[in-house]
């Protein structure tokens, strides 16, 4: 397995329809937003997208933007359209996303790293703890996480 960042490869096609195949409504709005070229104008011209790869099949997928879903809160970055595919959940692989997600933010001179979902228990495992609830761009609560960069 190997982690690498979307927009630092040639064969983008070939991982966008990768993305494409995720079940999950925010991995469809990842797609269109790489597909249309719009990524950076929607999260931040620093994004960067991780995908953790096995051979040419895609195991999972996050990104790393100044926003994310909750918009405007004046802190970041944001891991965001944090997924793995089915078949590779229960092995923790969405942490050597984060890992490699954290390595950056540090090199970028980031002191936090914040994540907004829905999910409670899942980031805790990787060194995030709850920092409080906010409102996303829908205005419907989020539970956001954030890990201090040393």
């Amino acid at each position: 397995m190997k982690v690498i960042e979307f927009y630092s490869i040639k064969d983008k096609e070939h991982w966008i329809n990768q993305i494409k195949k995720s079940d999950w409504g925010a991995g469809q709005s990842l797609y269109k937003l790489l597909s249309k070229n719009e990524l950076k104008e929607f999260c931040g011209e620093s994004t960067k997208v991780f995908l953790l790869t096995d051979h040419q099949q895609l195991v999972s997928f996050c990104t790393l933007a100044d926003v994310d879903d909750v918009r405007d809160s004046g802190i970041g970055p944001w891991i965001g359209f944090v997924y793995t595919f089915p078949q590779y959940r229960g092995h923790r692989y969405v942490g050597d996303l984060l890992k490699s997600a954290y390595e950056v933010a540090k090199n970028d001179g980031a002191t936090q790293i914040y994540i907004s979902t829905g999910e409670t228990g899942l980031y805790e495992k990787y060194g995030y703890s709850f920092y409080q609830m906010m409102k996303d761009k829908n205005g419907e609560d989020s539970r956001v996480y954030k890990i201090d960069v040393r």
